[in-house]
């Protein structure tokens, strides 16, 4: 047992100052204040740094150089662990795009292994495509996308908890497949879709409940008798949403603009590639048989398409704050409470409370990460 203290404590539902989190094994077992803390608990000065809990990213291809297309295993999912602890990122959902059946098999069985090796840090797979829209299909590549037969939702259906997360276009799927997949608990997300605004609700009322990297690949509010996928997001109080927060895939005004409607259902995702936090020499890398170039804090093909990005959490929480316009405490539960909710996981994760898990992140003023605990051990030997 220890005690972290001199902090400013962003719990998830207040912040805290003069307040000591009291770690016990690998769980938050008390928050305390610091003149009532008792002497023989060890005591870790956090120098006045913010503490918050470890960041949940629910769409991370790749990074730190490597993509989990190119090398669905076990090693490149802990090499991914790694570097997200880098930038605050504790736990994540490694995200396949659209691909073969073999490579599909491969990342589940991989994702898999490593869940059994290791908790509260992959929560499970999130598959992007295959099954959705070429109109909207993105960096995604062509030849892969297909509609699944019913072996494969069947085979899809008995991974959970291993893979959490399904992307499809309602529009090109059979709605007994997103029930089925809905019923097994595998959550379901409309993504690179070219649905009405009626296709969409359709499929949010018949189980999906999450909307991949809102705006971009899917139809948008075009005019009044027109509101697309983003207006039947925006209209379903069921319905989370991630969002790209790197000043490239969405304005800065349609991010405001989706905060103000939606809330506590707007989650930050990075949508990051081997472009985030990458080997000082790289400049471009392959996204499933296409060439993607970083260009100016950019990911993007020789057409200007956007293949993923660069972003890390914690940068992602500073421009919410600076260019968004969102306040800080608003903009890390972002990023840790609203991504826990979105995914069933806020009973473990996602806030400093006791009896959670102790996944925390310590970052200073200009929200540099400076530590981070998982299952309550340091990452780092700092301290």
């Amino acid at each position: 047992m220890f005690a972290l203290c001199h902090s400013e404590i962003l719990t998830g539902d207040e912040k805290l100052v003069g307040t000591a989190v009291v770690i016990s094994e690998n769980k938050i077992h008390a928050l305390v204040p610091q003149s009532e803390l008792p002497e023989d608990i060890p005591q870790i000065d956090l120098h006045g740094h913010i503490l918050s809990p470890g960041f949940i990213d629910l769409q991370l291809n790749g990074c730190g150089g490597v993509m989990f297309n190119s090398t669905p295993t076990v090693e490149t999912l802990e090499h991914m662990h790694l570097t997200n602890l880098q930038t605050g990122t504790t736990s994540f959902l490694p995200t396949l795009i659209s691909d073969s059946d073999h490579v599909i098999h491969q990342a589940i069985e991989a994702t898999k292994d490593y869940m059994s090796q290791h908790q509260h840090q992959v929560l499970g797979m999130h598959l992007e495509g295959p099954y959705t829209n070429p109109l909207r299909k993105g960096i995604h590549p062509l030849e892969q996308l297909r509609q699944p037969d019913n072996d494969m939702i069947n085979w899809l259906a008995e991974q959970a908890p291993w893979l959490k997360k399904i992307t499809l276009a309602p529009e090109v799927n059979q709605t007994e497949h997103l029930r089925q997949l809905h019923k097994a608990g595998i959550i379901v997300s409309v993504g690179h879709t070219a649905a009405t605004y009626e296709q969409a609700s359709r499929a949010f009322a018949q189980g999906a409940t999450f909307a991949t990297h809102l705006y971009n690949a899917m139809t948008s509010i075009e005019n009044g008798r027109s509101p697309g996928v983003v207006g039947a997001v925006f209209d379903h109080d069921n319905v989370h949403a991630g969002i790209i927060a790197d000043g490239y895939h969405v304005h800065w005004a349609n991010v405001r603009t989706a905060k103000k409607i939606m809330g506590n259902r707007l989650c930050l995702v990075t949508d990051a590639t081997a472009a985030a936090t990458p080997p000082s020499d790289m400049t471009e890398f392959d996204f499933c048989g296409t060439q993607v170039f970083i260009r100016d804090g950019q990911c993007v093909d020789e057409h200007g398409t956007l293949g993923g990005s660069a972003l890390t959490m914690n940068e992602g929480i500073r421009l919410l704050i600076e260019q968004a316009e969102i306040p800080q405490e608003e903009a890390f539960r972002m990023a840790t409470l609203y991504p826990a909710q979105a995914i069933g996981m806020d009973h473990q994760l996602g806030a400093i409370r006791p009896g959670l898990i102790a996944n925390l992140t310590i970052l200073d003023p200009a929200y540099q990460v400076i530590n981070t605990l998982v299952n309550g051990v340091w990452t780092k030997d700092m301290y």
